[in-house]
């Protein structure tokens, strides 16, 4: 039933769609980058003239290699293009170096593996069901989807200006889904383990994929109530699971094993020295913490019911440091939010057990997963909200319920990105796209969905009007203040804790929708 939106008729706007997007991202070349384009010069570098026994122990720069070896690999075989380009980038001495030469061989290698993406878009675009015959083709489920995908604001930002590799790997992670929504368990596990291989960010949404392809594929058969039948389990089916992640970590990390260098390896992937916050804050539940921390301290130095000289100065002037001291609420240990982003995930994780609702099922389960991480986790990452908003687009086009949520998500998500990119020239970029994508993406759906209820509340709309007074104050209004030399930090604080209200709310929102969901006769039959 999926497949006929993307026939002869479908593939003309659909290579117009990803040709427009990378002509886009060709003309983003000159932008601003931040640090990491110089990380990813040092691993090109590092795997390009060090054996493979020093690639984990190399420090000559503070960028040192700290994903895992599948993407060190990647490097390797990108430093073997790069020297064409620019001989000089490869030397490990070289810190910091920018020819010309570097920067379109680094800008164009992160667009050119966005192929990868482009086709794993074009595959879920085939699991969607066109369930509406649209005689528009802009009003084609999968036409929206291919948008919000190929499209989307975060991706461009983070990858094209920002500098990172995100494209591809979110391509592997979406073909993974597209495969388990075709039934094609064995090659969604094996692109999933792959995947893992890559960027171990991953692991926050690999509950999802271990429950569905246990209850999907190890399991063959269902009662007629829709619970499991417990004989129907197939021993061959977790043989041949277990099998792909074992020869896949074997092929990654293997030879580490080998030179015993695992334990190096694995302190490098996760460094816990680093704070509970990202130098930034990213907008979840330990942001609004801390910001109930900070004002909990002012109130306490108003009404004297704290001293002072015993508070840490930083704390009160420094605002957004890495090593985070609270003064009045507890201080979190990595330990406490391991236990948090755990009790957050499991309801999520008992449902797609018990309630099994198939690949939907499996989705809502991967976007809860990914944002109750990012709601708990250790040193989140403001660019890790990605993992949610992409899967969240496939179950926005086919139910208004989601399609809400997701605009909620979306539009706090990718507002609370804007800090990422803090130069001026790169001001009406930022605001350009972000208006683009965000008005496309609540017109589509609400033609989408036009025959049922509103998909915002008016509580939730103004909320959301409401980032843009919070926007021009932080970058028009601040600025001329007297209070930007003495609390510099304020415009982040602000955009960190509103958008965190946001987020919050997409995810409960989400949560409630996912508990409270009744399965339908048709799906237990299944």
């Amino acid at each position: 039933p999926s497949g006929r939106g993307m026939a002869a008729g479908g593939r003309s706007w659909f290579r117009a769609l990803a040709l427009g997007v990378s002509f886009l991202k060709c003309l983003l070349i000159p932008a601003y980058y931040s640090t990491d384009f110089e990380v990813h010069r040092n691993w090109l570098a590092i795997t390009h003239n060090l054996p493979l026994s020093q690639w984990y122990y190399e420090a000559t720069s503070e960028w040192t290699l700290d994903y895992p070896p599948f993407f060190a690999w990647f490097e390797y075989a990108l430093s073997h293009v790069a020297k064409y380009f620019d001989p000089k980038m490869l030397v490990i001495e070289n810190l910091n170096y920018t020819s010309r030469a570097t920067i379109f061989f680094q800008r164009f290698s992160v667009i050119f593996t966005d192929i990868l993406f482009i086709y794993a878009v074009r595959e879920c675009c085939r699991c969607v069901n066109g369930k509406r015959a649209a005689k528009d083709i802009l009003e084609k489920p999968t036409f929206i989807l291919a948008v919000l995908l190929l499209w989307n604001f975060g991706l461009l930002i983070v990858d094209h200006i920002h500098f990172q590799y995100n494209g591809f790997l979110f391509g592997l992670m979406l073909l993974s889904v597209a495969r388990l929504c075709q039934k094609r368990y064995l090659e969604g596990a094996l692109l999933f383990a792959v995947l893992l291989h890559f960027k171990h960010i991953y692991m926050y949404v690999a509950p999802a994929y271990g429950i569905y392809l246990l209850r999907s594929y190890c399991f063959t058969a269902n009662n007629a109530d829709g619970s499991l039948k417990w004989r129907s389990f197939s021993f061959l089916h977790v043989t041949l699971l277990g099998l792909i992640v074992c020869l896949v970590s074997a092929l990654s990390l293997g030879p580490f094993i080998v030179l015993g260098q695992l334990p190096q390896v694995i302190s490098r992937l996760f460094p816990f020295k680093r704070g509970l916050c990202h130098a930034y804050w990213a907008p979840n539940f330990w942001a609004l913490y801390n910001a109930m921390d900070k004002a909990l301290t002012i109130f306490g130095l108003k009404c004297n019911f704290l001293d002072p000289t015993k508070i840490p100065r930083a704390s009160m002037t420094g605002g957004l440091v890495q090593e985070f001291q609270h003064t009045v609420l507890p201080s979190v240990t990595p330990l406490a939010t391991l236990i948090c982003t755990f009790i957050s995930i499991l309801p999520s994780v008992f449902c797609l057990w018990f309630k099994p609702q198939g690949p939907r099922g499996f989705l809502q389960c991967l976007v809860l997963c990914a944002l109750s991480s990012f709601m708990f986790g250790w040193h989140v990452h403001e660019k890790a909200i990605l993992l949610a908003i992409l899967p969240l687009s496939l179950l926005s086009v086919q139910r208004a319920k989601d399609a809400g949520i997701y605009l909620i998500l979306t539009t706090t998500g990718h507002f609370s990105l804007f800090p990422l990119l803090f130069t001026a020239p790169e001001l009406p970029i930022k605001i350009l796209l972000m208006l683009l994508f965000t008005v496309y993406s609540f017109s589509s759906l609400k033609s989408l969905f036009r025959r049922e209820r509103p998909l915002l509340n008016w509580l939730e709309t103004i909320y959301l009007i409401q980032l843009v007074p919070l926007e021009i104050f932080c970058e028009i209004i601040f600025p001329l203040t007297p209070w930007k030399r003495h609390f510099p930090f304020v415009p982040l604080l602000l955009t960190s804790v509103y958008c965190a209200l946001g987020v919050t709310y997409a995810w409960l929102k989400l949560y409630v929708s996912v508990l409270t969901e009744r399965i339908s006769v048709r799906q237990k039959a299944e």
